[in-house]
């Protein structure tokens, strides 16, 4: 173990004169008046969870070094380099849209005429939209890096223990401490963007001492501060965290305007942002669900920030749009929140044209084919599903309303017509939308700490008839005993639960085996073209349906033909390939262009599975990294809800969906097979009638 200081990271040697640059500018009027362009969110997002330090190279960096500059002489400029950044990344979507829409145009040109003009400049084309693609992603992420103003208020590793001290109602009985009783670290080989000899990781650390880290120098650009919002109730309440926030900006802000490079300065400025970046990323999570917790950080804002600071009034802004959101009330958003919205939707946007007009190479990549014994996916097949070809664009596929369409005015007729009679990619598109609705809803934290719920492997998640509310968490709780946790988690569970119960039961109501073949293969074929198209979420349920016991035994199975019999091996081997790896979907670049909704109960066996085992050291200082790695997994909740699904709502097939789901979700399958005879294996009446004569033959044989 190093704990001994050593020499500043890449980010920190290269940025200290673009960072007093930045000061002079913020530094006087950061207080009083801050600019509402210095509000354009500060949570880190995702993206710096997953890839830490990684997220952000040395080209990053330098690209936006030398933003804003008209001349070499000429000092950075942060409007400029704003102004600058964001006339470049709307000029390149627009040109990645146009060149989207020309190839759409030559694939059907190709299609039609299939002239050797077209082949051969559809390769280029192709390559080119590759090149544009990737300028418009380095150019978010730029953006991304160019919005981590916070780091302009970091400190020393040496300043830390002031950051403590600071906050500290009783200083002068209060015993000095050092870096090294507050924080672990250990010393890595020559990083590869640091001209040092070794780097600093941290390892592990007292709760004091990681909150005081959020303080230090990079956190954000490391992704800690992000690692740190989703883990922190491992180690410490809602209510402790709030309250060591409070205390530094109480300590700090009298004075903090006085000089804008003191480390009070700094501490005061850096407590807003981790207040900023908390309530973007995590209310709905903490302060919605805690009504004290958020009456608490209001008091503080309305009593003694507004009235010294511009800031109060802007987080208390900032509450009131996260409450309307979270309510479903907000139509429109205010600063931040519009900021947020208008990027979000420009993604959107992109990601919408994209997957309209992008090729379905799904169904070339997905091989999920097992070998024999039912073992793990070959590394070769793992390999073949993330190819260069999936983030290319593909043809306009024609939307389901304007295929046949299906009269649905009986959408609450008992039995499953309409199941058979839409095709399976309507009712995948259907279910993934659902499935969406209800995925959308959860956050990174939910999946944290599953087992206090009651959540178990084997897919045996909370009994029916005991309600979320109602759950023990007196068994393997591993958050703090006074920590609130939201339990949406359950209601997801359940959600899968109702799917697959509803597919077992819409089988065995079936009265005719000639009907429980055709339900079977459709179902079997709507599983395939959800995992074809990510939403391995419904493809899990659909599996779980089909392989419910009463199910399995169905006749039904026997004169199933063999082709769709073959998709419930694939299902196993997605099923194999989700359970192999915790960061299995997030491999290759295919999540970063196709939609994906991953099953939550796999994932949240993962979680638990990096929970075991125990989250402090021999000296009482929490595992960092066992913490760091935890939120890089649950990171890709957030991941996937950035990229959603746009196929075309069919609101009158959903709410047949929903009505048949909700009627079966408490069902009992075996009460439903036993008053269905197609369920049970029919002996002949002439075989049955000859048996019988048979048996009266013997029994007169032996009276004779």
């Amino acid at each position: 173990l190093q704990s001994n200081d050593c020499g500043p990271g890449f980010a920190e040697e290269n940025s200290s004169s673009e960072e007093q640059a930045m000061i002079k500018t913020a530094g006087n009027t950061y207080l009083a008046s801050p600019n509402l362009s210095d509000f354009c969110g500060c949570s880190p997002g995702w993206s710096s969870a997953f890839y830490g330090a990684e997220c952000f190279d040395s080209e990053v960096h330098s690209y936006l070094k030398n933003l804003g500059k008209q001349k070499s002489s000429e000092s950075q400029n942060i409007d400029a380099k704003k102004v600058e950044l964001e006339q470049l990344l709307m000029m390149e979507t627009k040109n990645y849209r146009k060149t989207i829409k020309f190839y759409q145009k030559l694939l059907q040109k190709e299609r039609r005429s299939k002239g050797p003009e077209t082949k051969s400049m559809l390769p280029k084309l192709r390559g080119q939209l590759q090149e544009m693609k990737s300028k418009v992603q380095f150019l978010e992420l730029v953006k991304k890096y160019q919005m981590m103003y916070a780091e302009q208020w970091g400190v020393e590793s040496y300043v830390l223990p002031t950051v403590i001290h600071n906050g500290k109602a009783d200083t002068m009985d209060m015993a000095p401490m050092d870096e090294s009783s507050l924080l672990l670290y250990y010393n890595t080989e020559k990083h590869q963007c640091n001209n040092q000899n070794g780097v600093r990781v941290l390892q592990a650390g007292t709760p004091l001492g990681l909150m005081a880290y959020l303080y230090s120098r990079n956190a954000f650009l490391e992704g800690y501060v992000q690692q740190f919002l989703y883990t922190f109730r491992y180690f410490c309440t809602q209510e402790e965290f709030l309250q060591f926030l409070l205390d530094r900006i109480s300590s700090t802000l009298s004075s903090a305007s006085l000089d804008p490079s003191t480390s009070l300065t700094k501490i005061c400025n850096r407590s807003f942002y981790i207040l900023q970046a908390w309530i973007e990323d995590c209310y709905s999570v903490d302060f919605a669900t805690n009504t004290d917790l958020l009456g608490t950080l209001k008091e503080f804002i309305s009593s003694k920030v507004a009235s010294l600071n511009g800031y109060g009034e802007r987080l208390l802004s900032l509450l009131e749009d996260a409450s309307a959101r979270k309510s479903g009330s907000a139509d429109l958003c205010s600063g931040v929140d519009k900021c947020k919205e208008e990027s979000k939707e420009g993604r959107k946007t992109l990601h919408s044209l994209c997957k309209k007009l992008s090729e379905d190479v799904s169904r070339k990549n997905f091989y999920w084919k097992l070998s024999k014994g039912m073992g793990p996916i070959a590394q070769y097949q793992r390999e073949r599903l993330h190819t260069g070809s999936a983030v290319l664009p593909k043809p306009c596929c024609s939307s389901f309303t304007e295929e046949s369409s299906v009269s649905l005015a009986r959408a609450d007729e008992v039995g499953p017509v309409l199941l058979i009679e839409c095709s399976a990619q309507q009712l995948c598109w259907q279910l993934t939308l659902l499935q969406q609705e209800v995925f959308n809803k959860c956050h990174p934290v939910h999946f944290l700490n599953s087992r206090a719920l009651g959540v178990k492997d084997k897919c045996v998640t909370v009994p029916k008839a005991v309600s979320a509310e109602t759950v023990s968490l007196k068994v393997c709780n591993l958050f703090l005993s006074k920590c609130i946790q939201d339990q949406y988690l359950l209601q997801l569970l359940k959600n899968a639960d109702s799917i697959s119960t509803w597919v077992a039961a819409e089988i065995v109501t079936c009265h005719t085996t000639k009907r429980q073949v055709s339900l079977l293969s459709k179902f079997l074929l709507i599983a395939k073209c959800c995992y074809e198209q990510r939403n391995f979420a419904t493809a899990m349920q659909i599996l779980a349906g089909l392989e419910n016991l009463i199910v399995r035994q169905l006749p039904a199975w026997k004169i199933l033909p063999a082709k769709v019999a073959q998709i419930m091996e694939e299902l196993k081997a997605v099923e194999v390939f989700l359970k192999s790896d915790s960061l299995c979907l997030m491999e290759g670049d295919r999540f970063k262009s196709l939609p994906t909704i991953p099953s939550a109960h796999v994932l949240a066996m993962h979680v638990q599975q990096l929970e075991t085992g125990g989250f402090t050291m021999t000296n009482g200082a929490h595992k960092w990294t066992k913490l760091r790695n935890i939120a890089k997994v649950v990171s890709q909740v957030h991941a996937f809800q950035e990229n959603p699904y746009t196929y075309a709502p069919d609101f009158k097939l959903q709410s047949y969906l929903r009505q048949r789901i909700t009627r079966f979700k408490d069902a009992d399958i075996s009460a439903l097979a036993a008053d269905n005879c197609a369920n049970f294996h029919q002996v002949p009446a002439e075989k049955h009638s000859r048996k019988i004569q048979d048996t009266l033959r013997r029994m007169k044989a032996t009276f004779q």
